[in-house]
């Protein structure tokens, strides 16, 4: 993971607006990345049907395996997984999907549990056998604590035997085809001592081989899904055995050589949260692929809308489509939010690396902000992915110009490692109840604050975030004690809105230390321009509320509009500068035909009439 970036850029604000969005270390970190996803096997293909390019897939993953130094120490490098979903998200989300499953779910999880049973696991870094991950069920979704597959102990064979008891507990959209190769699973599975239900575990389970299914393990195939082709399947046991070893335990459980069972975890939930803790890196590699997806997406938009023209005014050139308003407003507004979400998506992964060490927020917090940002972040990056297809028009519909895949690429992002709405509800809650109201800040001078002081734009984001969660509050204590859901219910729908406000300002405190971290020049004038849009576009869309709560006054509220476009207007001329910090490779935009000026020439056709004839002729019109 210590390859470098060739070619420094040439202008330096570039370069420092650069480590703004991707750290410090962007050439260490996401150098080796970069470099992967610029060679030929990871250029965009020709037509080919969905079975043939999951077979890519795979190939890909191979290419990749092969290219690292120990897929086991990607998989215990929490930035490293961050990094590969950030790169390849917008190149293969398949290639995401299953590389996700098999280094962080499947290989970390197994590294994890490493001290209970030390297990040989060459074939899973040599690729001898993809892993993957079973976790979810037909029923349950979300509800991972209630799955109902069971792993019965058997101590005349000091084993488990896993069966399906029912259709609802099937196992829900893992990849354990044959596609790729021999698959092994880790299973979540009830976990019966002498009859007694000891909570969810993780069983490792052998799959297939490279032709079928094994004895006892039933494989479908699901209907396809929206976007990259992934093997989803239904996966079912009917009496599958095996060893005491299967069993991923350590303090939270396991089985001794007397045959009983021991944890020093109590609670059952506790125990399965100890189980797939690796989910958490998951929420992050979601966020990172979301950033990634959004930053490739509005290049595209950006360039294509430099060099697609159009009519302009009566008598004038023609002008590109970028130079309206109407047209590169949205687009700035979409950087703004770009960066935001990069930021915040460090900030989450750089508080989760600290959550033991004492030097941050401790370790549920830092799990909550994960939580917190994947689910803004994924659902921010859909909302720019729209947006930059719609400013690509009919041409962004298109597959070979690749934004119809990345939006369907987010929304599996939005789903995957627990679906946004009930993270976010689960932390709506837990910020409801915490002892300290969350941001109960006052605005800094008041309603007398400057819209240009960023430090006063911050105090409005924390004040919608107290807001909310005190209406959220007020509604809870006016529904009838006695009833849990009825007084949750009460206080759901505001209580979500603060989580959005806590990402918001999250992401806004993250905006004012990167600039802090930069020096005076044309990118911390850059970035803080960037901040205060950001700031400013989510204020005006929560003006009222601000209002009546006497944090602004109607004349602010008045000059809202023309602040948003007046930094639209210092943003736009920088539009492609800014592209050019994402450090994205050439080869891959050249791999989007809209993403380069020559464009047209994708749909030229060498058997046209205007090629027996000399070329394209233009047609002069009137003056």
């Amino acid at each position: 993971m210590t390859a470098t970036i060739d070619g420094p850029s040439t202008e330096p604000s570039t370069d420092l607006l650069t480590a703004v969005l991707l750290g410090d270390n962007y050439r260490r970190e996401h150098g080796f990345w970069q470099r992967l996803i610029s060679t030929e096997p990871f250029r965009r293909p020709e037509r080919r049907t969905p079975g043939e390019r999951l077979g890519l897939t795979y190939e890909r993953l191979r290419v990749l395996n092969d290219c690292l130094d120990s897929g086991a120490r990607l998989a215990a490098d929490p930035r490293a997984l961050a990094a590969l979903h950030e790169w390849l998200g917008p190149v293969d989300p398949a290639l995401a999907t299953v590389a996700g499953i098999h280094y962080n779910l499947f290989l970390g999880t197994l590294l994890d549990h490493e001290g209970d049973t030390r297990r040989d696991l060459s074939d899973f870094l040599r690729l001898r056998s993809i892993g993957t991950f079973l976790c979810t069920e037909v029923a349950h979704g979300n509800d991972v604590a209630a799955v109902e597959t069971v792993a019965a102990y058997e101590r005349a064979r000091d084993g488990f035997v896993l069966r399906t008891p029912h259709a609802g507990a099937q196992k829900f959209m893992p990849n354990t085809s044959t596609a790729g190769g021999p698959k092994t699973g880790l299973v979540a599975a009830r976990l019966l001592v002498d009859g007694t239900d000891q909570g969810v575990f993780l069983f490792l389970v052998p799959l297939t081989d490279a032709v079928r299914a094994l004895p006892g393990v039933r494989v479908r195939r699901l209907p396809a899904r929206m976007g990259s082709p992934v093997d989803h399947c239904l996966t079912s046991f009917d009496q599958v055995f095996v060893g005491r070893d299967a069993l991923l335990g350590g303090d939270h459980g396991r089985i001794g050589d007397d045959g009983g069972f021991s944890s020093t975890v109590g609670n059952r939930r506790h125990r399965l949260r100890m189980s797939i803790g690796r989910v958490t890196s998951g929420k992050i590699s979601m966020s990172a692929c979301a950033v990634g997806s959004a930053r490739a997406t509005l290049a595209v938009a950006v360039r294509y809308g430099g060099h697609r023209y159009i009519s302009g005014p009566r008598g004038s050139r023609p002008v590109p489509v970028i130079a309206h308003r109407s047209h590169h407003g949205p687009l700035a507004v979409a950087m703004a939010t770009v960066f935001a979400m990069s930021l915040l998506h460090r900030r989450a992964l750089d508080r989760w690396e600290r959550r033991e060490d004492g030097s941050g927020a401790g370790p549920e917090e830092a799990e909550r902000l994960v939580a917190v940002a994947k689910g803004w972040i994924t659902w921010r990056a859909r909302s720019v992915i729209v947006e930059c297809r719609e400013r690509c028009g009919a041409q962004a519909l298109l597959e070979n110009n690749g934004m119809s895949e990345l939006l369907t690429g987010v929304e599996g992002a939005i789903t995957a490692e627990g679906d946004n709405l009930a993270i976010h509800a689960k932390a709506a809650a837990e910020m409801l109840f915490a002892t300290e109201p969350a941001g109960c800040a006052t605005p800094s001078g008041g309603a007398s604050g400057d819209l240009a002081d960023p430090r006063f734009l911050g105090g409005l984001l924390a004040a919608l975030e107290g807001i909310w969660f005190g209406r959220a509050r007020e509604r809870m204590g006016r529904a009838p004690h006695g009833d849990p859901l009825g007084r949750w219910n009460a206080a759901a729908g505001p209580a979500l809105r603060g989580v959005e406000a806590h990402a918001h300002r999250q992401a806004a405190e993250a905006y004012a230390d990167a600039v802090a971290g930069l020096p005076d020049g044309p990118a911390r004038e850059q970035l803080i321009t960037l901040q205060r849009l950001f700031a400013l576009d989510w204020i005006a869309r929560n003006s009222g509320d601000l209002l009546a709560a006497g944090h602004l006054t109607g004349d602010q509220v008045n000059a809202l509009p023309a602040a948003v476009d007046q930094l639209i207007t210092a943003v736009a001329p920088r539009l492609p500068a800014l592209v050019d910090a994402f450090a994205l490779p050439q080869e891959l935009l050249a791999d989007w035909p809209i993403a380069g000026a020559d464009y047209i020439d994708a749909y030229d056709d060498s058997a046209a009439a205007w090629q027996r004839h000399g070329g394209p002729t233009t047609v002069q019109g009137p003056r």
